[in-house]
C-alpha cells in the first residue's frame, strides 16, 4: 500500500507541481478520490478557475457513472450494475443500461484478442483472491493464500458461453449460478476513454495511474508522463512525451500483500490460477486507453514475443521490465523516450 501510495503522490507531482490548482497560467489541477478506488487527478485549461472546474466535475461525474455501474461490490439506489448482475446469476436476466452491454461486449472482443488472457467471466477465481488479499491486509500475521481446491472449482465457472448479452431486451444474464463477472482489468481505461472522447482538448485524466490525453498543452507542448521503476516507489525509470492517446502500466507492486514473507499481487493467469511472476511492469500506450488497459494485462501474462506480436496487432507500443530489472521495448516506444 506504502508503494501505490507514493506513485500516487509521484503523478500528482509529477503533472501538477507541489500543489493542486494553478500549475501554470491558464491551466488547473483537480484530485478527486471517490472513483474506482483509486487517486483520479485532471489537469486541463480554463479562461479561469472556475471555468476549469466545470469541465473537470464534468468528467468527473461521467467518470462516478460508470463506477457505480461496473462496481461489483456496492449496491447503489434505482441502479441495477454488475454487482445486481452477479447477484442475479443462474436466476434471471437483469435490465442494465446500455453503457454495460457496450463494456461487455468490448470484454467478450478483449478476451478473443488476447485468447483469454483477459477474462471477465473470471470473477469467481478474482474474488477468491481478492477476499484473500483483503483479510490479509487486515490481519497480516494470518494472511494466507486462497485455497487452492476452491481456486480450481472457481476456474470451472468463467466460460464466456454463459454469459447471455440481449442488446434489444438490454439485459444480461449469467446462466450459470457460479459464474461471476469481474471488469477490474478493464473498467478503468474503458471508462477513461469515453470520458476523453467528450472532454475539452488538452485536458489529462489519469484514473490510478491510467493516463489519457485529450491532446497537446498550449502551444502544441506535450505531456511529459513518468513511467515508474517497479523496484523504486516514486522513482521513475523513464519519461515519455505524449500529445495524444493513452499510457497504462501494470505492475507487481500494485495491490498486493504478504503470505510466509512472499509478496503476491493481483494479476492473476487464468491458466496457473496464480499471480503472474514473468514481469514486474509493462506500459502500454495506444490510441484508446480501455485497449490499452486490457493490453496490459494481458501482456503481463504472454512471453516477449507473444507480448510484442499483440502489441504491433493492435498498433501499441509496450516496455516490459523482469523481476531481475532486465527489460524489453518496441521501437515506437523507445522514440517517446524523453531525454
Amino acid at each position: 500500500m506504502k508503494r501505490y501510495l507514493a506513485l500516487c503522490l509521484m503523478v500528482l507531482l509529477l503533472f501538477a507541481g507541489c500543489a493542486p490548482g494553478r500549475r501554470e497560467e491558464g491551466s488547473y489541477t483537480e484530485t478527486y478520490m471517490d472513483l474506482f478506488d483509486t487517486f483520479t487527478t485532471i489537469i486541463g485549461p480554463g479562461e479561469d478557475e472556475e471555468d476549469f472546474q466545470k469541465s473537470a466535475d464534468a468528467i468527473h461525474d461521467v467518470l462516478l457513472t460508470y463506477h457505480k455501474l461496473f462496481d461489483i461490490y456496492h449496491d447503489y439506489p434505482g441502479v441495477n450494475n454488475l454487482k445486481t448482475v452477479n447477484d442475479q446469476a443462474g436466476i434471471a436476466p437483469v435490465a442494465v443500461d446500455p453503457v454495460i452491454l457496450e463494456l461487455l461486449a468490448d470484454c467478450r472482443e478483449y478476451y478473443t484478442l488476447t485468447g483469454g488472457r483477459v477474462n471477465a467471466a473470471m470473477g469467481s477465481v478474482l474474488s477468491l483472491w481478492h477476499d484473500a488479499r483483503n483479510k490479509g491486509l487486515d490481519d497480516p500475521e494470518n494472511a494466507r493464500l486462497p485455497d487452492a481446491v476452491a481456486l480450481r472449482e472457481a476456474a470451472k465457472h468463467m466460460d464466456w458461453a454463459v454469459v447471455e448479452l440481449d442488446e434489444a431486451a438490454s439485459t444480461v444474464y449469467i446462466t450459470d449460478s457460479n459464474t461471476q463477472l469481474d471488469v477490474g482489468a478493464i473498467a478503468k481505461g474503458w471508462a477513461v476513454e469515453k470520458a476523453a472522447q467528450n472532454a475539452p482538448a488538452g485536458f489529462l485524466i489519469s484514473v490510478g495511474g491510467n493516463v489519457r490525453v485529450t491532446g497537446p498543452k498550449a502551444e502544441d507542448a506535450p505531456w511529459v508522463i513518468g513511467i515508474q521503476d517497479p523496484d523504486q516507489a516514486g522513482v521513475n525509470r523513464y519519461t515519455i512525451a505524449v500529445t495524444s492517446g493513452s499510457v497504462v502500466t501494470s505492475g507487481d507492486y500494485q495491490r498486493t500483500y504478504v503470505v510466509d514473507g512472499m509478496e503476491y499481487h493481483h494479476i492473476i493467469d487464468p491458466d496457473t490460477l496464480m499471480p503472474a511472476a514473468r514481469w514486474s511492469s509493462v506500459t502500454v500506450i495506444c490510441a484508446d486507453s480501455g485497449l490499452a488497459d486490457a493490453l496490459s494485462t494481458a501482456l503481463f501474462l504472454l512471453s516477449p514475443e507473444e507480448g510484442k506480436s499483440l502489441a504491433e496487432k493492435c498498433d501499441a507500443q509496450a516496455l516490459w521490465v523482469t523481476p531481475e530489472g532486465k527489460e524489453y521495448m518496441t521501437d515506437g516506444f523507445r522514440a517517446l523516450i524523453r531525454e
